[in-house]
This record gives structure tokens, sequence and C-alpha cells, in this order.
């Protein structure tokens, strides 16, 4: 039982750590201050094409190789990185969707999203994040 404890408590703290290994940014455009993390969800999973104010969202991905990608995969989606994945070619094969842009780095990612209204990503917390606005995680 004791185990169990341990291992829970353990769980339960790495996805705390890792939700605060990222931030996500958007387009100064879009006119959002905080999201939950199911909106984000919905967002990144493209179920959420549109901001209130109908501009088309741009979401954008790191690689898959990122420790951001896996911190932010892991706080928002709650899977890893490879089910993510698994996910996307299953809705590439079946000719659904396509998944969000990837970009190679934080500055790839930001500079994607300063160039595009609507456009919305994340970096790692240590990032710097100057001309995007940092939208905060509701819980």
């Amino acid at each position: 039982m004791r185990y169990l404890i341990v291992l829970f408590l353990s769980l339960a703290m790495s996805i705390v750590a890792s939700a605060a290994e990222f931030k996500i940014v958007a387009n100064n455009a879009t006119q959002i201050s905080s999201l939950s993390r199911d909106e984000l969800k919905a967002i990144f999973m493209k179920r959420n094409p549109r901001w209130k104010d109908g501009m088309d969202i741009a979401p954008v991905d790191q690689a898959a190789s990122s420790p951001a990608r896996a911190s932010f995969t892991q706080a928002i989606h709650g899977k890893p990185v490879a089910a993510i994945e698994s996910f996307w070619q299953q809705q590439i094969f079946s000719g659904r969707q396509v998944p969000p842009i990837t970009k190679a780095s934080d500055d790839e990612v930001l500079a994607f999203v300063k160039a595009n209204p609507g456009a919305i990503g994340y970096v790692s917390s240590a990032a710097p994040t100057g001309g995007v606005r940092v939208i905060a995680v509701a819980q």
C-alpha cells in the first residue's frame, strides 16, 4: 500500500512539474489572456478551428523530441507524445485531418507565432517571450 501511495505522489508531482516546463504563447492579435486545459486540448487536436472573434486558429507544435513538447503533451493531453503522434497518423491515413504545423525549436515557434495572426504555440519556460502574448493556463 505504501508503495502505491509513493508511486501516485511521484506521478502527481511529475505532472505538476511538467506543467511548469512550458509557456503558452499566442500572436498579439489574439485577445485571449487565459485558456483552460480542455480549450488548449481542443485547439491542438484541431477540434476548435476559430477564436471567439472568428479569426482562424493556427496551432504550432514543437518537434516530437522536444522536452517542451513532452511537458506540454503530458500536461494538456494527459498522454505521451507517441500517443498523440499515433492519433495524428490515424487521422492522416483516414483522410480526416492533418496535425498542427511543427517547428524545431523555441525560436522557430516564436517566429511563427509572431508572424501569423491567430497563431498559438508553446515554448520552454526559459524562452524569452518578447513580441508575443503569454497565455495563462487556467485550472
